[in-house]
């Protein structure tokens, strides 16, 4: 069992930059694929990112491509999602999910976080 707990969301201006971080408590944090979604007010949850074990493997969504990383800490259970020059477009509930299989696709991943909202103004 993985328990994932993201935070750093917030509002934030057009351009702007802002880092998510999801923390995991359990076993083997190491071998799990990490992943970030994003779910906007009335659309479905969206891939954005993920991260496989030891980072071999990394994918992005076309739309945050240049703009968003992904990077995990493994000694301290953590994953990041640094987005820079965000758009208002990028507004929405970010979350992280832990799972077994690198995939763009939400119901390959086991775990999920609470989520945490990001909001960027024009």
């Amino acid at each position: 069992q993985v328990q994932l707990v993201e935070s750093g969301g917030g509002l934030v201006q057009a351009l702007g930059s802002l880092r998510l971080s999801c923390v995991a408590s359990g076993r083997s944090f190491s071998s799990y694929v990490l992943g970030w979604f994003r779910q906007a007010p009335g659309k479905e949850r969206e891939f954005v990112a993920t991260i496989s074990w030891r980072a071999v493997s990394i994918y992005y969504a076309d739309s945050v491509k240049g703009r968003f990383t992904i990077s995990r800490d493994d000694a301290k259970n953590t994953v990041y999602l640094q987005m820079n020059f965000l758009k208002p477009e990028d507004t929405a509930v970010y979350f992280c999910a832990a799972g077994s299989l690198i995939s763009n696709s939400d119901t390959k991943y086991d775990y999920w976080g609470q989520g945490t909202q990001v909001t960027v103004s024009s």
